[in-house]
């Protein structure tokens, strides 16, 4: 007992913890795990209390993937060692009485991220051998924070669509609240498993609408953090000029848990230079129910009634009363100078270089090193075919190739519009902007690319660089899900985190789809 409190007061003074007490053994293997909902908190009262251990969360999850996976199609590959690495953080947690700050939480990670010892496909045939040999650095940090890779999630192909989840090599992804409709793309695959309690908490990416989307379609927290805080090195880019990697999870406390652990300098990723100086010593600090009270909220009418699905309007308006009757004075409404022309011609198409440059830095295969090998490797998918001849033939800015693509920080176009923004919510006094993450409800799958319609995620902060949280605001009567954005200053991550948990606490939108079992299929076994 000395011993193990000597090593926990050395741990408080070099590493941090979560947690340094005596547990209790674990209960019996045989009871029942409830893992509808679980947070973070939950789990490590529970590893605490001796209700059950890492190994055997790990197995409940895995047991829940193979019965109802089928009926969603999200996961990729079950990760072979999740059992034994749970095993391990056990035998740790006993000998210690430490729960590092993500101990024994099992993650999903979405398929364009690399996973040492797991398949990193980026849903490609191109991809589809490549097995990476170490993580990608956000994922060491995860890890070394206690958290399990448990599997990996389907994507939309190379990440090209925001409007639907389908892969070459696994197909097509369902909604959990009703199969008939997309989970949006392309974290889809996070989205809808994370949605269907597979896994604790999730990793999306997100160019134009990657983790937003799927999070506002599958009633989840979706953070797209701040460009720079976060770094992007050893994933599959789509245009890393626009890309962020960030959690998708049910709660704000879980998402702004797995930010604490990201958030950070890499070297191997010069964006986030631009974040230091620039992150608290905790982000968990700004989980405050009271943080409406007081606050500020601008409505952007330019998005929010451009021609809204009338049950998306009704439940955008009923947003804004429940924002007003939790303490916030909601501006209605907000007028950006310019707003129209300032949003045009920002989108530029570097994937031929961002992906050639992945393929060289980690894939190294001399067989898979341009776009052309990867258009001969083939591909199931019409629409990735398409757009990967499109992005092939195309790598300047869309409207106006002589105008240069550079990042957040030096692309005076991104500058302009993100200070027009910015300026406007100074002289208002805003701690953030709000609209619907999309006017309207997930479209259906057979009719995915003509029911594409609403989708705001795209429209500013991929561009300004701004981060923009999604949480869930309600249902429509056809029971599927639809989210409330907030957009803040650079770097406002504080100040979103208190507001999105604020409003989460506050309304308690969120509920878990009726996931029906499917057929067993083999699939995962």
């Amino acid at each position: 007992m000395i011993k193990t409190k000597v090593f926990c007061l050395l741990v408080v003074l070099t590493l941090g913890f979560y947690s340094c007490k005596e547990q209790k053994t674990a209960q019996t293997d045989n009871k029942a795990i409830e893992l509808s909902e679980l947070t973070v908190s939950d789990i490590h009262k529970a590893y605490e209390e001796g209700s059950f251990n890492s190994e055997q969360l790990v197995q409940a999850y895995v047991e829940r993937i193979k019965d109802f996976d089928g009926t969603i199609n999200a996961i990729t590959t079950l990760n072979p060692k999740a059992l034994e690495i749970a095993k391990a953080l056990d035998k740790e947690y006993k000998e210690t009485g430490i729960l590092r700050p993500l101990h024994g939480i099992p993650i999903i990670v979405k398929d364009n991220i690399n996973t040492a010892g797991l398949p990193t496909t980026a849903g490609s045939l191109a991809l589809k051998d490549f097995i990476p040999e170490e993580d990608a650095f956000i994922i060491k940090k995860l890890v070394e924070a206690g958290a399990i890779v448990i599997a990996k999630s389907n994507m939309a192909e190379w990440a090209f669509s925001p409007m639907h989840t389908e892969s070459s090599t696994a197909g097509t992804t369902r909604n959990p609240y009703d199969t008939d409709y997309v989970p949006a793309g392309s974290s889809g695959g996070t989205g809808a498993s994370i949605a269907s309690n597979f896994g604790t908490i999730g990793l999306g990416t997100d160019t134009g609408n990657s983790i937003r989307g799927p999070s506002s379609h599958n009633a989840l927290v979706g953070f797209r953090t701040t460009l720079g805080l976060v770094s992007r090195s050893a994933i599959v880019p789509l245009y890393l000029r626009n890309d962020v990697v960030g959690p998708m999870g049910r709660t704000v406390e879980d998402a702004t848990k797995v930010l604490e652990i990201i958030a950070g300098y890499d070297s191997d990723d010069p964006l986030t230079k631009n974040s230091e100086g620039k992150i608290p010593t905790s982000y968990t600090q700004f989980l405050k129910k009271d943080a409406l009270v007081g606050a500020r909220i601008g409505i952007l009418r330019e998005l929010s009634d451009n021609d809204p699905d009338p049950e998306i309007k009704t439940l955008f308006e009923q947003s804004l009363s429940e924002l007003d009757s939790l303490g916030a004075t909601v501006v209605d409404s907000v007028v950006v100078p310019g707003f129209a022309s300032l949003k045009e011609n920002q989108w530029c198409a570097p994937f031929r270089e961002d992906v050639e440059g992945f393929l060289a830095n980690y894939v190294k295969n001399d067989s898979i090193k341009t776009i052309e090998d990867i258009i001969k490797a083939g591909s199931t998918s019409e629409f990735a075919k398409e757009r990967l001849l499109r992005n092939a033939e195309h790598t300047g800015r869309w409207e106006d190739s002589e105008i240069p693509c550079l990042d957040a920080y030096t692309d005076t176009r991104r500058i302009a519009f993100r200070e027009a923004i910015e300026n406007v919510m100074d002289s208002l006094e805003l701690d953030a902007i709000v609209y619907p993450s999309w006017n309207n409800p997930p479209a259906r799958i057979d009719h995915f690319q003509e029911e594409y319609l609403g989708d705001n995620n795209q429209v500013i902060s991929p561009h300004t660089g701004q981060p923009a949280f999604t949480v869930p605001m309600g249902f429509t009567a056809k029971n599927l899900p639809a989210g409330l954005q907030f957009l803040g200053r650079m770097y406002d991550e504080p100040i979103l985190i208190g507001l999105a948990y604020s409003y989460e606490q506050g309304t308690k939108h969120r509920k878990t789809p009726n996931l029906q079992k499917a057929p067993t299929n083999g699939k995962l076994d």
